[in-house]
C-alpha cells in the first residue's frame, strides 16, 4: 500500500461545510467504535487462536469480514460484487485506487494483504494492519529469498494472499502496469503445481455530480484529509468488485507472462465492468 505514484492532474482541494462536519460526526464515530471495537474482540480471540492453531485462523478472519461489509453501510456507500469466489489455494491480485480497497476486498473475502513493511508504522492503518495478520515485506534484494519463504508458509497454510501488483495506489481512473517481481513466489518447486491466482478489478462509483476519481486516493493526498472528505460526501457512490476466473500457476511459464494476463483482466473489468474470460 503506497501512495507514491503522480497523477498528472492535482488533489482536488477539500472543503468541508456545516453538513460536512455533521456528517462526519454521524458517521465517523459509529465507524469507529465499530474499527476499533472490532479490533478489540480480534485481539482478544486471537490471543486463545493462536495456542490452538498457529498460522491458522479460524474464527478471526470473520470479525474482520464483519467489520469491513458494515463500515460500507454505515458510510452509505453501495457494495456490489460480481463472479465467483475461488476456492482453491492461491492468491488474489487487484488494482489499488484506496484506502477503502481494503475494507471492499475484506468485506467478501477472508484474505490476508501482503503491504510495504513501513505500513505497519502507522497510526491506525498499522495496527489494523499486524492484528489481521498482513504479510509485510521490505523492497530489499537481500531479503528476497527469506519473502518468498514466507510467502510460501502462509499459502501452504491455506491463507489467500491478496497483492496490489501495481506498487501504489491511483485516482482510480485507470490500472498501472503489474510489477512482476511478488509473483515469482508463486513458481517455486513446492508452489507451482498448487496455487491459483484470481485477479479481481476494483470500481468507485461516485455519486451523481462527483468527480470520477473522488474516492481515489494519490499523490501528495494523506489518509485523515482523504477520510474526512469521504465521511462528509452529502451523498455517497458505491464499490464493485469483480472476481475474474482464477489463473493456474502451472499453466504459466513464467511470472512476467501471469502478471501480464491477470493484469489485463484486472483493466478489463475495471474499464467495461464485466468479467474477463481466460
Amino acid at each position: 500500500m503506497s501512495i507514491s505514484w503522480q497523477s498528472k492532474e492535482t488533489p482536488d482541494p477539500i472543503r468541508i461545510g456545516l453538513l460536512g462536519w455533521v456528517l462526519v460526526l454521524l458517521r465517523g464515530v459509529p465507524l469507529a467504535l465499530l474499527v476499533f471495537g472490532g479490533l478489540l474482540l480480534l485481539l482478544a480471540i486471537r490471543q486463545i487462536e493462536r495456542p490452538l492453531y498457529g498460522l491458522r485462523r479460524p474464527v478471526t478472519p470473520f470479525i474482520t469480514q464483519f467489520v469491513c461489509r458494515n463500515a460500507f453501510r454505515l458510510l452509505g456507500m453501495g457494495y456490489e460484487t460480481r463472479g465467483k469466489l475461488m476456492r482453491r489455494n492461491g492468491a488474489v491480485v487487484a488494482n489499488h485506487s484506496s484506502w477503502l480497497d481494503i475494507f471492499a476486498l475484506n468485506a467478501r473475502k477472508r484474505i490476508y494483504f501482503v503491504s510495504k513493511a513501513e505500513v505497519a508504522k502507522w497510526p491506525g492503518i498499522g495496527w489494523l494492519a499486524r492484528a489481521t495478520g498482513t504479510v509485510f515485506i521490505e523492497r530489499n534484494p537481500k531479503k528476497a529469498k527469506m519473502q518468498a519463504e514466507l510467502f510460501e508458509q502462509r499459502l501452504l497454510a491455506g491463507h489467500k494472499l491478496l497483492l496490489f501488483p501495481e506498487g501504489t495506489s491511483t485516482d482510480g481512473l485507470r490500472v498501472l502496469p503489474f510489477k512482476t517481481t511478488l509473483f515469482a513466489a508463486f513458481f517455486t518447486e513446492e508452489l507451482r503445481e498448487r496455487l491459483h491466482v484470481q485477479p479481481v478489478s476494483v470500481r468507485f462509483l461516485p455519486a451523481a455530480g462527483q468527480p470520477d476519481r473522488f474516492y481515489g486516493w494519490w499523490g501528495d493526498m494523506d489518509f485523515g484529509s482523504h477520510l474526512l472528505k469521504t465521511l462528509a460526501a452529502p451523498r455517497q457512490g458505491a464499490v464493485e468488485l469483480i472476481y475474474h476466473p482464477p489463473l493456474r500457476v502451472s499453466d504459466f511459464s513464467d511470472r512476467k507472462s501471469l502478471a501480464a494476463k491477470a493484469e489485463e483482466m484486472v483493466r478489463f473489468g475495471h474499464d467495461f465492468g464485466l468479467p474477463a474470460s481466460n
